[in-house]
């Protein structure tokens, strides 16, 4: 199927899914910061995603309409661009992971959308950020009993007050310049007790190798 979708290349210039984006408890990002990152566009930004190369995104499939929402696991898919981009200062894709990542890794998280909690909306123009670590499985599995897999990862702060949120989905968890993670779900948004849950990029490197050499 065709993904009807505009895919914006913008970098850094300007227990639900996370559809609809939100950075909790971030800063602006540095201006040209992360000329990876992506917008999934039908009109309005609806989810992040990451350049990997000139002509391949990664983002998470529940962004797309067909994804079987019962287990949330396997959530991720590749976009394959109708053209290369032009690699620039501004525009350069993100590296795949060369390792699994370790708790206590140092990462960071970018995306659009909401910055307000509660009812509040705080739709800020440009790109946000935040920093957050790759959390301990123990933890994770204690705030989400049952309910992760081994392609999932935590990241972010048992105290809540900062997260990813809905509209992030698909935006890329950067750890020591390599894309570790996709943001993918979780209990709320900044919720004392429950991280955010993240795509475990690693263990789909075989699958994205093929996938990309099938359709080249």
């Amino acid at each position: 199927m065709r993904l009807l979708a505009l895919i914006l290349l913008v970098g850094a210039a300007a227990a639900v899914p996370r559809e609809d984006g939100k950075i909790i408890g971030g800063q602006e990002c540095e201006p040209h910061s992360r000329p990876w990152m992506a917008s999934l566009n039908y009109g309005y930004h609806f989810c992040g995603a990451v350049l990997i190369n000139e002509q391949w995104v990664l983002s998470v499939a529940h962004c797309w309409y067909n994804y079987d929402y019962q287990t949330l696991d396997y959530d991720m898919m590749l976009i394959k661009l109708f053209h290369p981009v032009e690699i620039t200062d501004y525009v350069k894709p993100i590296p795949l992971p060369t390792s699994c990542p370790n708790a206590g890794l140092p990462c960071s998280v970018s995306g659009w959308g909401n910055t307000a909690t509660g009812e509040e909306v705080n739709m800020p123009a440009r790109l946000q950020c935040l920093d957050v670590p790759i959390l301990e499985d123990e933890k994770c599995e204690k705030a989400y009993p049952g309910m992760l897999t081994r392609r999932m990862v935590c990241a972010g702060y048992m105290d809540g007050g900062r997260d990813a949120c809905n509209g992030d989905s698909g935006s890329g968890l950067v750890c020591l310049g390599e894309v570790h993670g996709l943001v993918s779900w979780g209990q709320g948004c900044a919720v004392p007790g429950y991280p955010g849950v993240y795509v475990k990029v690693c263990e789909f490197l075989p699958w994205i190798d093929e996938t990309m050499k099938a359709n080249m």
